[in-house]
């Protein structure tokens, strides 16, 4: 019985489902530029995503930024006030009626106010900082192509500036 469940809960990237995790993908432009900036959701114990993708929207199973690259696995024992999709729903309709703000009120917002709800690990402090954090230590890329999506284009751009670096300092010592 408890493998049988187990299973059902497994992640399964090929169908884009994740039971109780957080979700992460880049976004384009800054993420090349800060490797560790990007977009946010989180998912049912269906594991459908849900993720504050812009003013007024919050969306299922369809990332504002394509789908994942990494995944945090959350256990939902450790949500003590509500259940688990009881809180992923109830942060999902206050954000379907709120406007995005990149800086201040956005898609980790929306992650932090789920987890608030059901006091997840007894806290109700989770934050854009504290999960962006979490994410860089906990989230594992989805196989070789997630990784790649993540961190190639910062790759390209530093190697890029290095050479430009490398090649303007030996040219002004010729």
């Amino acid at each position: 019985m408890k493998k049988s469940l187990m299973a059902e809960k497994a992640i399964d990237s090929s169908r884009n489902r994740y039971p109780y995790c957080v979700v992460w993908t880049p976004l384009p432009l800054i993420t090349w530029l800060i490797p560790f900036i990007g977009h946010m959701g989180i998912c049912t114990s269906a594991g459908i995503i849900r993720d504050f993708a812009g003013p007024y929207f919050v969306s299922e199973d369809n990332m504002g930024f394509g789908n994942p690259t990494k995944y945090w696995q959350l256990s939902p024992s450790q949500a003590e006030s509500a259940t688990w999709d009881s809180a992923v729903h109830q942060a999902s309709e206050e954000y379907g009626k709120r406007m995005h703000n990149l800086f201040c009120d956005n898609c980790h917002s929306h992650v932090a106010m789920a987890l608030n709800l059901m006091k997840y690990e007894g806290s109700n402090s989770w934050n854009m900082f504290k999960l962006t954090f979490l994410m860089a230590i906990y989230g594992k890329h989805i196989g070789v192509a997630g990784f790649l999506k993540t961190w190639l284009p910062f790759l390209i751009i530093a190697t890029l500036v290095l050479v430009a670096v490398v090649l303007a300092t030996t040219l002004t010592h010729v």
